[in-house]
């Protein structure tokens, strides 16, 4: 592999060759992947709305004396009436805030996101916990009551089970709809993968109220690093375990030498079995395609080794994805997730945030960014870090729930991802949708994404140019045509903004997601393609690469300067396909891009 980058305009070459395959599944290399948000994503019946007797159990702990269903096209900052009365501010509000999206909602709008190109769906958590995000789980084998069409029968199911005995596990009205949205998936050949979080769950989890009941007696007392148990004489629900992060709020399942407990992966493996073949009867096609696996890093690597063997034991097809995130996030540091995917036996993938910063720092950032030649080395080693077999099938995406939007980035270029993007620490991040003259840049690195090796994600509403700072902001209801929006006034802090931002889905950007998906599908070598760097300017701000798979052959070239810049590589053989290029086709726009197929 040749290495060797020089800081002039010479033509590079950085040929990556494909390694030999650990059972990733060759569809996750085709896959163009959306991530839903279950509870914004789509309202699609009213009928099975949140009441306020569902918020018991989450942040904020108090009691909830005010509170109604958020209306869907409300100005996002401004607080309703109920919210008024509580006395307290937007953030703390939010965080009791249910707008109603569900299951139907996601079945109804299956056919936009077909129309859109994308064919791998991945959903935040859809198990039942009285959390908006639902990442402190009730219950795992039940999908959320208020996802379903009757949350009152469903509650009946639930009474009468013991969730302890998988035998006695029975499918309530929302179990039943999600598996009609994988059928629905599925015959538009779509795969569906959800949110498996196996290292913490809701304080109201069936387990932990059996120790609140029998306190050390309790079969489950193993199962979490209890810090204080409850008083049985008094009314205070004392009982105190280790959390996530620190957080009391979400309990920590036991880790007992770098594993779990035996009963508690029992549980595990039927809630594995559950999902990924339902109907019990050695087809998986009823059942989910694989998972998205939280906070990874943080789960005993030797129980994820073990929790491979039973999903590749139901389908050798499915897909196994972890969350490998921040080594140190003081000082910007994203962890090397080799050890997770390299050697075959844990994750087929990762979301890949390495590539998102990478990008970031180079297309985006206005302090201390990456040059051509860096940004080049960075790609480089990410490829060698994870071998280019895997490469291909890592989620590549530029956001998600746990970070600012792909827009907002692109409106605030100082700060880093997931850096200086919360309005409660930085009150002069810009919320306001993106400027006419930074489209260039969104398109810019959206061409980069889809046409890199790697799948590349698709947050929900980032086709439609959708903006926000980091959490909550990042988690707005989805913009959608036949709903009316308030103009934006509101904000957090201070009073309203003179002017209002209209809300409404960006026509033109979602046609140009939609061009993308379609390249990506219909050129191999995007998908499968080696990949070789041609240009890595740092002083004209170039930066091209060639990706060639059998005959067919793609260059991508990329002008992350404010000038416009002469087409500097040989296309011989190759057509302008698609670019912001000058009228005499030799020349590349500031912020612009040229694509050449054969």
């Amino acid at each position: 592999m040749m290495a060797k980058i020089k800081n002039l305009a010479v033509i590079i070459f950085i040929l990556v060759g494909a390694d030999q395959s650990h059972g990733i599944p060759e569809w996750s290399k085709d896959a163009i992947w959306y991530q839903i948000f279950p509870e914004r994503f789509r309202n699609g019946d009213k009928s099975n709305d949140p009441t306020i007797d569902t918020l018991d159990g989450t942040w904020p702990f108090e009691p909830v004396r005010e509170w109604e269903i958020s209306p869907w096209g409300s100005d996002w900052y401004e607080l309703q009436e109920w919210e008024i009365k509580t006395n307290q501010d937007f953030y703390y509000n939010a965080q009791r805030r249910r707008y109603g999206g569900d299951i139907q909602g996601i079945i109804d709008k299956l056919d936009y996101l077909e129309k859109l190109g994308v064919n791998a769906l991945y959903l935040n958590p859809v198990f039942e916990s009285p959390s908006l995000h639902k990442y402190g789980a009730t219950l795992l084998h039940h999908i959320d009551n208020n996802f379903g069409p009757n949350p009152k029968y469903d509650l009946t199911i639930w009474a009468k089970e013991n969730p302890a005995n998988p035998k006695e596990w029975e499918w309530t009205s929302a179990d039943k709809l999600f598996l009609k949205l994988i059928k629905e998936c599925h015959s538009r050949k779509m795969k569906i993968i959800i949110d498996g979080v196996f290292n913490h769950v809701g304080l109201d989890f069936w387990a932990l109220k059996d120790l609140r009941k029998n306190g050390p007696s309790s079969p489950y007392a193993d199962w979490f690093t209890v810090k204080k148990w409850d008083n049985p004489s008094t009314k205070v629900n004392e009982l105190e375990c280790e959390g996530w992060s620190g957080y009391r709020g979400l309990p920590e399942f036991k880790k007992i030498k770098n594993d779990y407990p035996k009963a508690l992966k029992a549980y595990f493996h039927s809630v594995v079995r559950r999902w990924m073949d339902p109907n019990n009867d050695g087809n998986p096609e009823d059942g989910i395609d694989g998972w998205r696996l939280d906070v990874a890093a943080e789960v005993p690597i030797e129980f994820w080794k073990e929790f491979r063997k039973w999903v590749k034991s139901i389908n050798p097809n499915a897909f196994i994805t972890g969350e490998i995130w921040w080594q140190d996030y003081k000082n910007n540091k994203l962890k090397n997730a080799a050890k997770w995917i390299k050697s075959g036996d844990v994750f087929d993938s990762v979301m890949n945030y390495r590539f998102a910063d990478n990008s970031y720092q180079y297309f985006i950032q206005t302090v201390n960014p990456l040059n051509a030649v860096e940004f080049s080395k960075e790609i480089q080693s990410v490829h060698e870090d994870y071998g280019y077999n895997v490469v291909l099938g890592l989620q590549n995406l530029l956001n998600s729930h746990d970070t600012q939007r792909l827009a907002s980035m692109i409106k605030n270029p100082r700060h880093r991802l997931d850096h200086g993007a919360n309005l409660q620490r930085n009150r002069n991040y810009s919320v306001t949708p993106i400027a006419q003259n930074d489209r260039a840049k969104l398109e810019q690195i959206l061409v980069f994404q889809f046409l890199s090796p790697g799948a590349p994600y698709i947050y929900y509403g980032d086709e439609v140019g959708m903006w926000g700072a980091d959490d909550p902001d990042c988690r707005k209801p989805m913009i959608w045509d036949d709903i009316t929006y308030q103009n934006e006034y509101a904000l957090p802090y201070g009073p309203k903004r003179e002017v209002g931002f209209k809300v409404a889905q960006d026509k033109d950007l979602l046609n140009f997601m939609k061009k993308l998906c379609s390249i990506r599908k219909n050129y191999s070598s995007l998908r499968r393609g080696n990949f070789e760097i041609k240009m890595a300017n740092a002083e004209d701000k170039i930066f091209a690469f060639k990706r060639s798979h059998n005959e067919n052959h793609c260059l991508a070239i990329f002008n992350s300067s404010d000038q416009s810049k002469k087409i500097p590589l040989s296309t011989h053989k190759l057509k302008l396909y698609f670019g912001s290029v000058g009228t005499s086709k030799s020349s590349i726009s500031p912020h612009g891009f040229a694509i050449f197929m054969n």
